[in-house]
């Protein structure tokens, strides 16, 4: 019989858990706006300025499993601290990086606290809530985590049209410690099965990730047929289907297999990376399309997008409420389809000599349908197992997030640059409409994938170490 912690607690733990999220989803684009003043403050190249973002990606997507089986291993609570603390030092040394190598190196560092912090996070908040509950606190979660995505560009413009670069870092440092410090006194710590540590299921996974990550971002600068390219996405496969192999061999797998037994865990995963392949495209566009075709600066595209952004704060927690009480199949996936009309009816909305008012309907469906999918998605995938392998179901579920919005930004940004560009107003319609055509149809397929879940009366979890599932 679970024990869950007193109110006092649960408060604590969903605040703290809510600004390791928030920390963690802001800085994955809040750069963005910044780098026009990186390139004049330490004369980098676009090359160099595209991986101040990609460094933080990459170190954040392939070391989330990894940093969930540290936590089970060695404590939750301790390990989510220590990636507070690594955060906030971390943006600290970019604040203070004097070249762009630097910054560069920082940023990577940056993302490895994060890899600690949402997986570890998802894991210490669904602990803290029955099952019959974690629904609406996951709601919670996913609305401070969507807002923070979604409204990087606003928070990124502000800052730096109001005070520097520099402070786009410097904000974390403060709030980090203190959330540190709170989070070893106030959260109860939680670990894993006691199992020996699967060293060779951990640099398997983290260097099949990494190749194929490698693959994905660098695909549109170096061609997606280049040896480059090509090696790492193959390299990267491989890896991971020897990662996959390995699994089934191992006394006490990292990743063990029959998880995917569970319809919820498998379908749940497959639709938050579509679910966020959809997202951060519409993240890199949408911003870009206020400014490049109705001229308006970086903050005042963060404040028209407003439409769309705040639907995180309002529909994700009533979505993850609702979801304990129906399930999370038909929400899931009419939130999906709401996500592919809303980005269909912008589309044929845009033009160059549009007005923004013709935006506004687009951006608030769109915005209702990704923010119903995405605590459903994840309330999915925590609920299918047991209370030993929750580290490890919030690992996938965080790693197929981050795996998708790089997927997605990398196709996207392929279909835009065939048929468009940023010369003008007229070229970037060009690209814009046919990039988002693409983004809509993976939120339809996410919604097939939703709509695989099993009801709500069904739901088949798998329990750990026992791992057979329930009928």
């Amino acid at each position: 019989m679970s024990v869950h912690p007193p109110p006092h607690v649960v408060r604590w733990t969903v605040a703290l858990t809510g600004v390791g999220s928030l920390m963690a989803a802001l800085d994955t684009l809040v750069v963005s706006t910044a780098l026009t003043a990186l390139r004049a403050d330490l004369h980098a190249t676009v090359q160099q300025l595209e991986w101040t973002v990609n460094a933080y990606n990459l170190t954040f997507a392939v070391l989330l499993i990894t940093a969930a089986g540290l936590g089970d291993r060695f404590g939750r609570r301790t390990w989510f601290a220590g990636g507070l603390a690594l955060f906030s030092l971390a943006s600290a040394a970019c604040a203070l990086a004097p070249d762009v190598g630097t910054l560069i190196a920082a940023r990577a560092v940056q993302g490895a606290g994060s890899a600690l912090l949402m997986p570890l996070g998802l894991t210490l908040l669904s602990q803290a809530f029955p099952p019959e509950r974690r629904g609406a606190a996951i709601g919670i979660f996913s609305a401070i985590t969507g807002i923070a995505v979604a409204s990087g560009p606003l928070v990124g413009g502000a800052i730096v049209n109001g005070l520097s670069w520099h402070w786009i870092f410097w904000v974390n440092l403060p709030i980090g410690l203190v959330a540190a410090a709170l989070a070893l006194v106030t959260i109860p710590e939680s670990r894993g099965a006691r199992h020996p540590l699967d060293v060779r299921g951990l640099v398997g996974v983290s260097a099949g990730s990494f190749g194929l990550l490698w693959g994905l971002v660098r695909g549109n600068d170096r061609g997606w047929a280049s040896a480059e390219v090509l090696g790492s996405l193959a390299g990267g496969i491989a890896l991971l289907l020897v990662f996959a192999a390995w699994q089934r061999r191992a006394a006490f797998p990292m990743l063990p297999p029959e998880l995917f037994r569970s319809r919820a865990f498998t379908a749940g995963n497959l639709a938050i990376f579509l679910t966020f392949a959809t997202l951060f495209t519409g993240v890199f566009f949408f911003a870009q399309l206020l400014q490049v075709v109705l001229r308006h600066d970086a903050l005042g595209a963060g404040l028209r997008l407003m439409p769309w952004t705040v639907t995180f704060l309002t529909v994700a927690p009533a979505a993850g409420a609702l979801a304990d009480r129906i399930g999370e199949r038909w929400l899931l996936t009419v939130g999906l389809a709401l996500n592919a009309a809303g980005y269909l009816w912008l589309v044929d909305v845009t033009s160059a000599g549009m007005t923004y008012g013709s935006l506004v309907g687009p951006f608030v469906l769109a915005g209702v349908g990704v923010s119903m999918a995405i605590p459903c998605a994840q309330n999915a995938v925590v609920g299918s197992v047991g209370g030993d392998a929750l580290g490890k179901a919030a690992g996938v579920n965080s790693m197929m997030r981050e795996l998708g919005g790089v997927f997605g930004i990398a196709v996207a940004v392929a279909v835009f640059a065939a048929e468009g560009g940023n010369a003008t107003a007229a070229s970037f319609v060009d690209g814009f409409r046919p990039a988002v055509v693409v983004a809509a149809g993976l939120a339809l397929v996410g919604a097939v994938c939703g709509a695989a879940l099993p009801s709500h009366r069904r739901r088949d979890v798998v329990p750990e170490p026992g791992l057979a599932v329930a009928a």
